[in-house]
């Protein structure tokens, strides 16, 4: 019979590419990897991975098992959950990934009314940008994700639940003394000729096609996943940037001024789980109290 455990050992294995480095990933001893890979292996009844020197790869019926792995696992996490729920034990864990703006204004309103009316779940947090934070909760990394994509309609989330939360409007950010910085509202294309600052790799992208539809390419000269990075950076009269209006909630920005930029752009913040894990009461009750933040945001 194949194990769950032997199951997240391959996957963390084909992951990283060796006993050694899927040990420090799993916490545990190489000789326990290797141990636990010989046990899998003679349950699936065929070698799973072939070992040239250093390197390793997996055998057409390894490549199978991690396909299917990430399904397994997260199907069975929801099992144990519902299990859990339906025995009263009146208790969940809910593992949490979001990206920072998130994290710093919707999660700690959510996870505190959570606490109050569900005081023996647990829920944890991590931090990570789209599209990393939808491949974790598709590999079974974890059970939410808090992400957003400019644009609605796109096919990318299909197979996912999905909860709307709020639209984020971008807004520019100038330093104090700019030219613009008392200005009501500011075309794109006014920012042509100056000097950029960047954030994260997904809001860049959205950058330069909002900049290129208005006739212009931004000069980029600093590129940082940092927000207090960003502000500092404008407030220190090193250029101008479009920020998020929850990024701007979640920082103080010294020396810099907000202004509204046209044509308006707006981000689509949502919830996501996977459709086994919508059901497990925990998961839900999290997604709830994020549906609620968000209409106090």
């Amino acid at each position: 019979m194949i194990e769950a455990r032997h199951l997240r050992v391959l996957r963390a294995v084909a992951a990283t590419g060796s006993f050694s480095a899927a040990a420090r990933e799993l916490g545990c001893t190489q000789p326990a990897v290797s141990q636990q890979m010989k046990a899998l292996e003679a349950s699936a009844g065929t070698p799973l991975l072939i070992r040239t020197g250093r390197e390793m790869r997996l055998t057409q019926a390894g490549e199978v098992l991690v396909r299917h792995a990430s399904g397994i696992l997260a199907g069975l996490t929801a099992a144990e959950e519902e299990v859990a729920a339906i025995a009263g034990l009146r208790a969940g864990r809910v593992r949490l990934v979001s990206f920072p703006s998130g994290s710093s204004t919707l999660v700690p309103t959510a996870l505190a009314a959570l606490r109050a009316a569900h005081p023996g779940t647990r829920v944890s947090l991590v931090e990570a940008e789209p599209p990393r934070s939808i491949e974790m909760l598709r590999e079974g990394d974890c059970d939410i994700a808090l992400a957003f994509r400019y644009g609605a309609g796109q096919a990318e989330w299909d197979d996912l639940v999905v909860r709307p939360l709020l639209a984020d409007r971008l807004v520019g950010l100038v330093p104090e003394g700019h030219r613009l910085a008392g200005a009501g509202s500011v075309g794109i294309a006014e920012l042509a000729d100056e000097s950029w600052i960047a954030g994260c790799p997904r809001c860049r992208r959205q950058l330069v096609d909002v900049c290129e539809e208005a006739g212009f390419t931004p000069r980029i000269d600093f590129a940082t996943d940092d927000y207090p990075a960003v502000v500092g950076l404008v407030g220190a009269g090193l250029g101008v940037a479009v920020l998020p209006e929850l990024a701007i909630e979640s920082v103080r920005p010294k020396g810099a001024r907000t202004v509204a930029v046209e044509p308006a752009v707006e981000r689509e913040i949502v919830a996501l789980t996977l459709p086994d894990l919508a059901q497990v009461p925990a998961v839900a009750a999290t997604l709830d109290e994020l549906i609620r933040a968000a209409t106090r945001a």
